[in-house]
């Protein structure tokens, strides 16, 4: 085990802001921070690896799992039901390992309100105008006018949550993000009820202390 409890990382923000770019940047810094596998209940697709890509699950089981409080959040998507298992991040947390989640407001929101909360970091990041948000979907070339006004709605939608987090980045200079993002990283790992070791170090300082005394 390490000499500090792991961190559950959670990055949100509406399609667009750079969410992507600063995750990959963020494990390029740092490799053993790894990403959360979600469950789901959607049958899997060509290619995909169960306890990789997604844990899949039965909706019984998933449902079952929901009950029994085994899941940290949990989301209903398109027919189909998606969550975030809690037993292998509360291991990987114990184990001083941090794991990443790429969720939006309301799966930050249920986390928050779970046991593992002492242990968790959010952050949101924001765009630095929505004539920018718009630009950057626009410039993708991927969805249609109907397609992108209905994700400009969502974001709209997510930004309207950006006061519950602990952290809130304008994304306006992805390089002045990037070092802040891992400078937020790198201090709260570094907070007291991340660092179990540091009561066996006073007692070890005091017990020093009192030998001198004698």
């Amino acid at each position: 085990m390490k000499n500090r409890r792991g961190l559950l990382i959670i990055l949100s923000s509406p399609s667009g802001a750079g969410k992507s770019t600063l995750t990959r940047r963020l494990r390029d810094w740092d490799p053993t921070i790894r990403f959360s596998v979600s469950a789901t209940t959607r049958k899997p697709r060509p290619g995909e690896v169960d306890g990789k890509d997604y844990h899949f699950m039965s909706e019984e089981a998933f449902k079952r799992d929901v009950a029994e409080g085994d899941m940290l959040e949990h989301a209903h998507v398109f027919g189909n039901f998606y969550g975030s298992p809690r037993r292998p991040v509360e291991r990987a947390i114990e184990a001083g390992e941090d794991v990443l989640f790429d969720i939006d407001w309301q799966g930050a929101q249920q986390i928050r309100n779970s046991a593992l909360a002492p242990h968790t970091l959010s952050i949101f990041l924001l765009p630095p105008s929505i004539t920018e948000l718009h630009r950057r979907l626009v410039s993708r070339g991927q969805d249609s006018p109907e397609v992108i006004a209905k994700r400009m709605q969502k974001s709209w939608d997510e930004i309207s949550h950006w006061g519950s987090y602990d952290y809130v980045l304008i994304n306006d200079d992805l390089e002045k993000t990037d070092t802040d993002l891992k400078g937020i990283v790198t201090a709260t790992r570094l907070r007291r009820i991340q660092q179990p070791m540091l009561l066996d170090h006073v007692r070890q300082l005091q017990a020093e202390f009192e030998e001198m005394q004698s």
